[in-house]
């Protein structure tokens, strides 16, 4: 059901349209019937089992890769090989689990009771029953403190004020009537006489009647929105086509190999020749690449978690880092959500703001109202006008009507009677006497500037009056001027920062918000996001552009206004079209938005269902943290990128140096079993790259996986260490099988540990400012002394059939080496001053 056109029906017609009286409710037999027909008031709950969490790990080529690489060996009964390979597999797997896991559990910790129960007339009884339980037609009472449970079509309102801020964007709370529209309404905060589930009453009570529940309401149309969202995340799509790559790459290059030794070489048997071939595959896999990425993004979400920041999808760290668009709510996530007295236009502040404290419709006047209004009052009273307020006695009262936009009391303190009037400047200046043209325009003037500012105004005027009740009359005769007051909505003490250091590291924040276009304009203006007034655009405004038009829009506009979940959604999914966008909220109408993007970020008082689609959550309400997790994204990124550069270079220099020279020898240049030890000592010093320090001028831009020019940095530094590979087959070949399978072992493995200092800085390696991690020259340093010390061994020289090295055989290997690492660093200055396109 839709609750636009009950926005146009009175309340007799609604009644009357499911057959119900408001003394007496629906029978239990009506209940059953409808239960039946609309089930229960309930949604789907996204439940993520810890099997699921287990199972997602694996969703990754090279995952795939790997296992099949396993279970081949496995099956050639090369039992080593495959538990070396199931080894890494199982640590990527565990650590990713264990964190994603945690993350879980610990968002379980964070979920906020909501509204369980609703009380209900039926067969002419007031009860309370489980929310679930509500069917359309159902009479519902609601108030002060009551989370809406249903669509309702309010019948009755006393006071009834209610904040739909988590649903709409609109930070103003919305008084409530009773009284219909000449036409249905559409916008959801223009509704006033429709209280949507989800929200909350301030203030108030009321009776409605259920429209609609579950999946009908306005909330379960959001939560559809959110499940339709499904999006696989960037850093995902990038890593999977670059597994293809190289699946690609290894296997043709392979077959070419096969076919060249079947048809025109007869020296290796088919099965030696497959054996090796595996191997070969095996060993140009960067197979560590997901313990590398599992490790690097938990070092970042450990970080993140010291800075109480929930990560609950492991990858969106990296994901940070490409992010070049940050959309943001406004309310609650840039503002506080509270009024503040900004300032005031009067000539008798104190009198002004005592008058505004006497039209209070909190209920006893204390400080746990709920009026946003009021509690600004509160804030800026003194306590000396705090007494007096608790020392009056409120005679009568008219309250707040949409309408009249004002609401009056009349009090007595200090001996006499006052008529006071609280509302919209003007629905309270045209009942004021004595103000001159000249007063008028400077109040013009002010109301005008506040206005610009996003403020929100209400003027306050007073008389005496000797009666103890009134009319709406007396209220519009011969009324004194005390002043107007402006309020904002206070801007958090972090955002000015977080938005600086959000723009010098190249990314756009935009602001999409269910508010007004003159406070969220006012508001950008103020952080920074935008540069004037004009750089705002409404949701119905933006709707009705061409689609070649709101994509030209979609960019320069920074200030989204009025736009509703629907369509917050839409140009969230527009802007992913060619951009990488991250989104932050809370409310419920953000839900659909932050599932669309590429990585959504929430606050801890966020609504549930945001909550359970973000991919991190804030414990603390600062929205700096967002831009550090952005620069740990970034430098997750580079560690990540800088092994994939070192491991492709040498693992594709080997890869063909190894292919190709069986085609000139008539025994392999290496044995399979001393391959995959080589990819043992220099895979694990590599996994260390993911703790690596950055240096701090890799991370001033978006982040993102070029491919091709990836690929081309590692093709030229593949073919240096092809050379040297060939080289050291020149130089050593003449010693016999073992002795160049031995060299060409400490040979490739020095060469590979070499080159993750060579790729880790566009500089030359010895000049770079933040030095390498412990970690990563301890490990190195490791895998060193054990690749030069495992063939003067009985176990390197009995399992991996190695020869003892002559020193001066290893000093000349140390030369070439040496020589290896000075041409790479040549061919990479070169690359990055002639050949880098993304510079």
């Amino acid at each position: 059901m839709s609750f636009e056109k009950y926005t146009a029906l009175t309340s007799e017609q609604t009644l009357s349209e499911f057959s119900v009286t408001p003394e007496q409710g629906q029978s239990e037999s009506y209940i059953r019937k409808a239960r039946q027909k609309y089930g229960p008031n309930a949604m789907d709950q996204n439940k993520i089992s810890p099997w699921i969490l287990f199972g997602r790990q694996f969703k990754s080529a090279f995952i795939y890769l790997l296992l099949a690489a396993a279970l081949i060996t496995f099956l050639l009964k090369e039992y080593l090989d495959s538990a070396f390979i199931i080894v890494f597999v199982t640590v990527n797997v565990l650590l990713g689990f264990f964190q994603e896991y945690k993350s879980e559990q610990t968002v379980k910790l964070l979920k906020r009771y909501t509204n369980k129960r609703a009380t209900v007339i039926r067969d002419g009884k007031e009860q309370v029953i489980d929310s679930s339980d509500l069917v359309p037609g159902d009479i519902v009472v609601i108030e002060t403190g009551d989370i809406v449970s249903a669509d309702l079509r309010i019948i009755k309102t006393n006071n009834l004020l209610i904040d739909e801020s988590t649903l709409t964007g609109e930070s103003m709370q919305i008084r409530k009537q009773v009284e219909q529209f000449p036409e249905p309404v559409t916008s959801m905060y223009k509704s006033l006489n429709i209280a949507f589930s989800g929200t909350t009453v301030v203030e108030g009570k009321g009776i409605g009647v259920v429209i609609a529940t579950g999946k009908d309401a306005q909330f379960g149309k959001i939560a559809k929105l959110v499940t339709a969202a499904e999006e696989t995340s960037s850093f995902e799509k990038q890593i999977n086509k670059f597994s293809k790559f190289i699946l690609f790459l290894t296997a043709t290059t392979l077959v070419i190999v096969f076919i060249v030794h079947i048809f025109f070489r007869h020296t290796l048997s088919i099965t030696e020749l497959t054996i090796y071939s595996i191997a070969l595959a095996v060993g140009v896999i960067p197979e560590a690449m997901p313990l590398v990425t599992t490790f690097s993004l938990s070092i970042g979400a450990s970080r993140l978690a010291k800075k109480k920041v929930v990560v609950k999808r492991l990858s969106s760290i990296e994901d940070l880092g490409s992010i070049q668009v940050l959309c943001t709510d406004k309310t609650g996530t840039i503002t506080e959500n509270k009024l503040t007295v900004s300032d005031i236009f009067s000539d008798h502040q104190d009198e002004t703001i005592l008058s505004g404290l006497f039209t209070s419709e909190s209920l006893g006047l204390s400080k746990t109202s709920n009026n946003a209004f009021d509690l600004a009052f509160l804030a800026k009273a003194s306590q000396e006008q705090d007494g007096l307020v608790k020392g009056s006695e409120r005679l009568f009262e008219i309250p707040f009507n949409p309408i009249r936009r004002r609401n009056s009391v009349l009090v007595r303190w200090a001996g006499k009677k006052m008529l006071i009037v609280r509302g919209a400047v003007e629905s309270v200046m045209p009942y004021v006497a004595e103000f001159s043209s000249e007063e008028n325009e400077k109040l013009m003037s002010w109301v005008t500037e506040e206005g610009k500012k996003g403020r929100r105004i209400i003027a306050i005027a007073s008389k005496e009056f000797d009666g103890d009740s009134y009319s709406v009359r007396d209220e519009e005769e011969g009324l004194r001027f005390l002043g107007a007051i402006s309020f904002e909505d206070p801007i958090k003490e972090s955002t000015h920062a977080a938005v600086k250091k959000a723009k010098s590291f190249g990314i756009q924040v935009k602001i999409l918000t269910g508010d007004s276009a003159d406070v969220a304009a006012a508001v950008a203006l103020e952080v920074g996001i935008s540069e004037n007034l004009s750089d705002v655009i409404t949701g119905d405004e933006f709707d009705k552009l061409t689609r070649a038009k709101q994509k030209e829009v979609m960019k320069r506009i920074n200030v989204f206004a009025r736009m509703s979940p629907e369509q917050k959604y839409y140009l969230v999914k527009l802007l992913q079209e060619d951009l990488e966008v991250g989104f932050l909220g809370e409310g419920i109408n953000d839900a659909p938005a932050l599932k669309a993007a590429g990585v959504s970020i929430v606050v801890d008082g966020s609504s549930d269902v945001a909550r359970d689609v973000a991919d991190i959550i804030l414990l603390k309400h600062n929205l700096q943290v967002i831009v550090d997790g952005i620069e740990m994204g970034r430098n997750t990124f580079v560690n990540v990128t800088n092994y994939i550069k070192a491991t492709l270079a040498s693992n594709f220099g080997n890869f063909y140096a190894m292919a190709f020279v069986t085609l000139i020898i008539d025994y392999l240049p290496m044995l399979p079993l001393q391959i995959l030890l080589v990819n043992l000592l220099s895979d694990f010093p590599m996994i260390s790259i993911a703790t690596d320090n950055v240096d701090k001028k890799d991370i001033t831009s978006p982040k993102s996986y070029a491919i091709k020019e990836l690929l081309l940095l590692a093709t030229l530094l593949g073919l240096v260490s092809t050379g040297f590979d060939f080289m050291m087959f020149g130089i050593f070949k003449q010693y016999g099988a073992s002795t160049m399978q031995t060299y060409w072992f400490i040979g490739s493995i020095l060469t590979e540990l070499a080159i993750i200092y060579s790729v880790r800085t566009r500089g030359w390696f010895f000049h770079v400012k933040n030095v390498p991690s412990k970690a990563m020259l301890f490990l190195t340093l490791i895998a060193a002394i054990l690749t030069v010390g495992i063939p003067f061994t009985v176990f390197g020289v009995e399992i991996f059939k190695f020869v003892i090295p002559s020193w001066d055989k290893l000093a000349l290997l140390f030369a070439i080496v040496a020589g290896y690492m000075a041409s790479t660093e040549i061919v990479k200055r070169l690359y990055y001053k002639y050949l880098n396109f993304s510079r």
